[in-house]
């Protein structure tokens, strides 16, 4: 029988498990705005400032995650509709970067 103080002996090592598993807990304001900082600047990782909060190698692992999550083009959406609602978006013309768009060969 379990005295309450100690979990059954079945289940102590899935809570230690998941005691050691998964992200150490962070400020996911300040680590975006490391990351916001690294894109934009133009920074080297490693090189990212400490007043940020957080370390490079926690800030590039959740720009990694969160750029396979989609996040990015999410956001990205969520501020043209933003945007467009409001007017604010001329969406007659566009600019096409080659860095975001494959150019394709042979077809000239």
């Amino acid at each position: 029988m379990n005295s309450g103080s100690r979990p059954p002996r079945c289940c102590r090592r899935s809570l230690l498990v998941r005691k050691v598993v998964g992200p150490a807990p962070c400020d996911e304001r300040a680590v975006f705005t490391a990351v916001v900082y690294a894109l934009t600047s133009g920074c080297a990782w490693r090189h990212l400032p400490p007043t940020f909060g957080t370390s490079p190698a926690t800030a590039h692992r959740r720009f990694t995650v969160w750029t396979e999550a989609g996040l990015w083009r999410q956001l990205h959406r969520a501020m043209l509709d933003e945007l467009g609602a409001r007017g604010e978006v001329d969406w007659t013309s566009a600019i096409v970067d080659a860095a975001s768009v494959r150019a394709k060969r042979g077809d000239r």
